[in-house]
């Protein structure tokens, strides 16, 4: 019986800080970074959901603050 080993993931973020996972043995895409977390595809996805709070891209978020009242 051969055993199919499951592929390493990173888990990636863009300049709005927006998630996503990725196969750890590709080039990252152009404008995404690894945020440092890797492993199993299921365990990348869980640290997501984790940290991605707030599904805003950052620049809206900061275009909301800028535009709150002082």
């Amino acid at each position: 019986m051969t055993t199919v080993q499951e592929p390493e993931y990173l888990v990636v973020r863009n300049d709005e800080e927006q998630y996503s996972i990725w196969r750890a043995d590709r080039e990252l895409p152009a404008g995404w970074h690894a945020e440092g977390t890797k492993g199993p595809r299921q365990s990348c996805l869980d640290h997501i959901d984790q940290v991605w709070t707030d599904m805003r891209p950052l620049s809206l978020r900061q275009r909301m603050l800028a535009a709150e009242p002082s």
